[in-house]
């Protein structure tokens, strides 16, 4: 998958003004941001990105007399999280109750010392895959899974990455989970981490529309993915919900609850939980 990186340069620089430009940003297709020196960068996929409507927002930014400029680049197509998949990452303790492990680093007595009381074992090998419990985003739907009752229920995994909120929801008792993402790498990396988890997971290759090749209805749907895709895919996911199902949502800002949940409550949603870390938001909905 290719992106396209801009680097922002905003005068006067205050957090208002980054934040108000991330939420726009994030409203026209850019996935991730990050801030490197005096600069605000942003990333979007190279087959959304429209220029025009990136000059639009800056040309009507709400904030009077703030200059914004920037530079686009288009990244190279290669394995980005390389040298980082090499060293692994440190094991992540969530709740004290569930331990996410780098295959990399596992054996190591610190780490086997650390997660030596934590009855719940997560295996991850990262592979060019978003999910190793390392982002808040992440973390936050773990907690939300680990305080449900999964026993027998069906889970729907959208964008499962590495596959580690299925192999959660697996291990947390849940009989048949059926995960997609648009990515090849990552419906490999999830099918791999699911054998080193040992688990059962229906792994598909696709967007919402591999959906209309699935039969039934979920008790639990999950999605960790931008606020975009959300608002884009809500009513597909609702559509695929049992009567008395619960759908986990995250990936986006807290600022960006509101109109999310604007269009869950169009389509017959509401809110049951929120959880907040760093200004990431996740939300727990029901059936209204």
């Amino acid at each position: 998958m290719k992106y396209i990186q801009v680097k922002f340069s905003v005068a006067p620089d205050t957090q208002d003004v980054r934040d108000i430009l991330v939420a726009l940003a994030g409203c026209n297709g850019f996935e991730s941001f990050t801030e490197e020196d005096n600069e605000l960068i942003g990333y979007c996929q190279e087959s959304v990105f429209n220029l025009h409507s990136l000059k639009k927002i800056l040309d009507e930014f709400p904030i009077p007399n703030i200059q914004i400029t920037y530079s686009i680049n288009k990244i190279e197509d290669k394995n980005w999280n390389e040298e980082w998949e090499k060293n692994g990452f440190n094991p992540i303790v969530i709740d004290n109750r569930c331990a996410v492990i780098c295959k990399n680093t596992m054996e190591k007595q610190s780490v086997q010392t650390l997660i030596a009381k934590i009855p719940m074992k997560v295996i991850i090998d990262a592979q060019q895959s978003f999910g190793t419990g390392t982002h808040e985003t992440t973390q936050m739907i773990v907690s939300l899974l680990l305080n449900q009752d999964m026993q027998g229920k069906r889970v729907l995994d959208c964008g499962c990455g590495t596959g580690i909120l299925s192999i959660v929801a697996a291990k947390c008792g849940a009989q048949d989970i059926v995960c997609y993402d648009i990515d090849d790498w990552s419906v490999r990396n999830a099918k791999h981490n699911a054998e080193l988890n040992n688990v059962k997971l229906d792994i598909l290759e696709g967007d919402k529309n591999v959906l209309s090749h699935v039969n039934g209805i979920f008790d639990l749907v999950l999605a960790n993915i931008n606020r975009n895709i959300i608002l884009e895919d809500l009513e597909t996911f609702y559509s695929v919900m049992s009567d008395d199902a619960k759908i986990i949502l995250s990936g986006f800002y807290e600022q960006d609850s509101k109109v999310i949940l604007q269009q869950a409550t169009r389509i017959g949603l509401k809110e049951s939980q929120r959880l907040l870390n760093q200004n990431w938001c996740c939300l727990l909905l029901e059936k209204a």
